[in-house]
C-alpha cells in the first residue's frame, strides 16, 4: 500500500469527523437552551460533511498515480518503541463508506426531525446520533488498526445510547447491554489481533502491516485473520454473535435505520475487506470468512419467515443480507468488490425499508404487530410506493438494486469452483427464496387484505395516516436508490474501476455457471418464495392471535433457531457457575487461609503477652530455669 501525503480539500478531510463530534458536544454540553434548534444543528452538521465528503471523493478521482492519500494530524500514543500517528487515510475504499455514512446517515437525521417531533429528549437523541456517525467515520478513516479501534469502540458506546434512549423501558434497557456485552466478546478478538501485530512487526498503521504480510508466518496469519472475523462479527451481528442485533430493535426506529442499514453492521465488513491482504495470504481463515456468511445468511432467512414484529423481521433480514456480504468478502479478490457493491446498495433499499416500518408505526400508534395492520396501501399511499420499492430492490427483482449485486455473489460463490462452490451457491440462491418469501410475507400482512387494526384495540382507537412530508421525502430518495444504485454501481460505473487501486483488477475469463442460468435460478427462487408466501399468507385471512400450534421448525425459527438459549448453555452459565465458584474459593479458601494466618499469629502474640508480667522475679525464675535446661541438655550429651 502506497499512500501520498493530503494536499487541497482532502487536507481538511478531518472535518468529517471533526464536525459532528462538534455537533454532539454541543447538543450534550448546551443543555435545555439548544432544545429549540439542537436537531436542526444535528441535521447541518452531518449534512455539510456529506458535502465535504463528496468534494473530497471528487478530489481523490481526479487524482493520477496512487489515489491512497495519507493526513498526519497529531502523536496518538508514544511510549517506547510504539509509536502511533492520529492519521487520516482517504482511499476509494474509505471514500465509498464516508460517503454511504453520510449520505443516508443525513436523510435519517432529516428524518428523525419529524420522527422524534414530540419527544422531549430529541435534542439528546440528536446528539447521540452525531455521536455516532463521527465515531463511525472515525473508523472507515482512521489510518492505523488502533485509530479504526477508537473509533470502533466509539461506535459501541454510542450504540449502546442510542438503543437504550427510551431507557425508562426495561426491554430497551437490557437489549442495550446485551448488544454491549456481546460486541465486547468480539471487540477481544480484534484488540488481540492489534497486540500481535505491534508484537510481531512493530506498527499497527495500516501501511507497516498490509505491507508486511509476507513476512509474517501462515500461523500468524491465520491468528490474525480468526481474531479480526471475531471482532467483524461481533460489530456486523453474525454468528455465533447475531443473537444482539435483533433485540437492538428496542431503540427507536431512525437508529434501527442508522444501525442496520448503513453504519454499524457495516463496520466488520469494512474490517474484512481493508485486512484483504492478511486474508489473500491466510486460506483457512478466509474459508472461516465464507462458512460464517453462509451460516448467518440462512440464520437470518429462516428466523425473518417466522416473525410478527415488522421491525424484528427486517432484522433478521439484516443479518441474513449481511451474511451474504461476509460470504462475498470470504471468497477473495472475486468476491471482494461484489460484497461492497451490495453493501451500498443495502444501506438504499434497507433504511429506506426500516424508514417505512417507521412510518407505519406513526401511523398505528408504535404498533410493530404486522397482524394487527392490514389494508394499508390505501391509507398510505406514499409510504407503501417507498417501502414496496424498496421490497423489491431486496428480494432481487429485475433491474432492481438488488438484483445487480445478489446476483453477483451468488456467481462469485459459483466460480469458487469445487464442491464448495456449488454448496456456497446453492446457499445463496435459497437465501434468495427465503427472502421473497418473508418480505413477501410481511407486505402482505400490512399493506393487503382486510385491516385488522381495529381488532380489540377499543380503548386505544387508530386512524392511519400519511407521514409528513420530513418523513416520506427521504424514504422518497431512498427508494430512488433501491430502484437505480445497483445499476449505476454494476453497469454505468463500475464500483470494480473505482476500486482496483485497493483490490486490484479481477475479471474471469470463465465462469463455471454462466450467468444466464445463475440469473435463471435466482430469479426461480424469488418467483417460487413470492408464490409460496401467497399461498400461505396472501390468500388466506390473517388471524389476529398468533397460532399457538404450529411445527417444530416453526417454534424453533420463532426462537431464532435458539440462539439465545445457546449461548446462556454454552457462555452465560458456566460463566456464572465459573464465577460462583471463583468467588467461593476466593472467600473460604484464600481469604481463609489470609484470615486464619492473621488470627495464629494475633492469638499467639496474645498468649506471649500474658508471659510478660514485669515482676523481675518472673524473669530471674525464667533465666534460672533455662539455664537449668540448657545445663541438663550439656550433661545428657557429655555422658553420652
Amino acid at each position: 500500500m502506497h499512500t501520498v501525503p493530503a494536499s487541497g480539500l482532502l487536507a481538511a478531510s478531518w472535518l468529517l469527523i471533526a464536525l459532528p463530534l462538534a455537533g454532539a458536544a454541543v447538543l450534550l454540553l448546551g443543555g435545555r437552551r439548544t432544545d429549540r434548534w439542537g436537531h436542526l444543528l444535528g441535521v447541518a452538521t452531518v449534512a455539510v460533511a456529506f458535502v465535504i465528503g463528496l468534494a473530497c471523493t471528487v478530489q481523490l478521482g481526479g487524482m493520477s498515480g496512487s489515489k491512497s492519500v495519507n493526513l498526519d494530524l497529531f502523536t496518538f500514543i508514544s511510549a517506547g518503541t510504539l509509536d502511533v500517528k492520529a492519521g487520516l487515510l482517504f482511499d476509494p475504499l474509505s471514500a465509498i463508506f464516508v460517503l454511504l455514512i453520510t449520505g443516508v446517515g443525513s436523510l435519517i437525521h432529516i428524518y428523525s426531525v419529524g420522527y422524534m417531533a414530540d419527544d422531549p429528549g430529541r435534542r439528546r437523541f440528536f446528539a447521540y446520533l452525531n455521536l455516532f456517525v463521527a465515531a463511525m467515520l472515525l473508523l472507515v478513516l482512521g489510518n492505523s488498526y488502533v485509530a479504526l479501534y477508537v473509533g470502533w469502540e466509539g461506535v459501541g458506546l454510542a450504540s449502546f445510547l442510542l438503543i437504550a434512549f427510551w431507557y425508562r423501558r426495561p426491554a430497551a434497557v437490557t437489549a442495550a447491554k446485551k448488544a454491549f456485552v456481546m460486541n465486547r466478546v468480539g471487540d477481544v478478538g480484534l484488540a488481540l489481533a492489534i497486540f500481535i501485530m505491534f508484537a510481531q512487526l512493530g506498527t499497527t498503521s495500516f501501511v507497516g502491516v498490509l505491507g508486511s504480510t509476507g513476512a509474517l508466518a501462515g500461523g500468524v496469519l491465520t491468528a490474525l485473520g480468526l481474531l479480526l472475523l471475531l471482532g467483524a462479527c461481533g460489530k456486523s451481528g453474525q454468528f455465533p454473535l447475531q443473537a444482539w442485533l435483533p433485540d437492538a430493535m428496542e431503540g427507536p426506529t431512525p437508529v434501527s435505520a442508522l444501525i442496520h442499514a448503513a453504519t454499524m453492521v457495516t463496520a466488520g465488513v469494512y474490517l474484512i475487506a481493508r485486512s484483504a491482504p492478511i486474508y489473500d495470504h491466510a486460506p483457512a481463515a478466509r474459508t472461516v470468512v465464507t462458512i460464517i456468511g453462509a451460516i448467518t445468511l440462512m440464520i437470518g432467512a429462516i428466523a425473518g419467515c417466522a416473525y410478527d414484529d415488522i421491525k424484528k423481521v427486517l432484522a433478521y433480514s439484516t443479518v441474513s443480507q449481511i451474511g451474504y456480504m461476509f460470504l462475498a468478502v470470504g471468497l477473495g479478490p472475486i468476491g471482494y468488490v461484489a460484497g461492497l457493491a451490495h453493501l451500498l446498495t443495502h444501506g438504499f433499499f434497507k433504511a429506506g425499508l426500516f424508514l417505512g416500518a417507521g412510518s407505519v408505526m406513526h401511523a398505528m400508534n408504535d404498533s410493530v404487530d404486522m397482524r394487527r395492520f392490514g389494508g394499508l396501501w390505501r391509507r398510505m399511499p406514499v409510504t407503501f410506493a417507498t417501502f414496496g420499492l424498496g421490497y423489491l430492490a431486496l428480494i432481487g427483482f429485475p433491474l432492481l438494486s438488488g438484483y445487480w449485486t445478489k446476483d453477483a455473489i451468488i456467481e462469485a460463490a459459483f466460480d469458487h469452483g469445487g464442491t464448495t462452490g456449488y454448496v456456497l451457491g446453492g446457499v445463496g440462491v435459497l437465501g434468495a427464496g427465503l427472502t421473497a418469501f418473508y418480505m413477501t410475507r410481511l407486505m402482505f400482512m400490512t399493506f393487503f387484505g382486510r385491516p385488522r387494526w381495529d381488532a380489540g384495540s377499543a380503548s386505544t382507537p387508530v386512524d392511519p395516516h400519511e407521514s409528513p412530508g420530513v418523513m416520506t421525502v427521504p424514504m422518497i430518495v431512498l427508494a430512488v436508490g433501491s430502484v437505480a444504485a445497483g445499476y449505476l454501481l454494476t453497469q454505468a460505473f463500475p464500483l470494480s474501476a473505482w476500486l482496483s487501486p485497493v483490490f486490484g483488477t479481477n475479471k474471469l475469463e470463465s465462469h463455471v455457471v454462466a450467468p444466464l442460468w445463475i440469473g435463471v435460478l435466482v430469479i426461480g427462487a424469488m418467483v417460487l418464495g413470492v408464490a409460496a408466501a401467497w399461498l400461505f399468507v396472501g390468500r388466506r385471512e390473517v388471524p389476529v392471535v398468533r397460532p399457538a400450534r404450529v411445527s417444530p421448525v416453526v417454534r424453533a425459527a420463532r426462537n431464532a433457531l435458539y440462539a439465545d438459549a445457546i449461548n446462556e448453555s454454552l457462555f452465560m452459565r458456566p460463566g456464572q457457575w465459573l464465577a460462583r465458584a471463583l468467588v467461593f474459593v476466593d472467600n473460604r479458601r484464600v481469604d481463609g487461609a489470609v484470615n486464619g494466618i492473621a488470627a495464629t499469629l494475633g492469638g499467639s502474640s496474645a498468649r506471649l503477652g500474658r508471659a510478660q508480667t514485669g515482676f523481675v522475679r518472673s524473669y530471674a525464675l525464667g533465666m534460672l530455669g533455662g539455664a537449668v535446661v540448657v545445663a541438663g541438655a550439656l550433661l545428657a550429651v557429655t555422658a553420652g
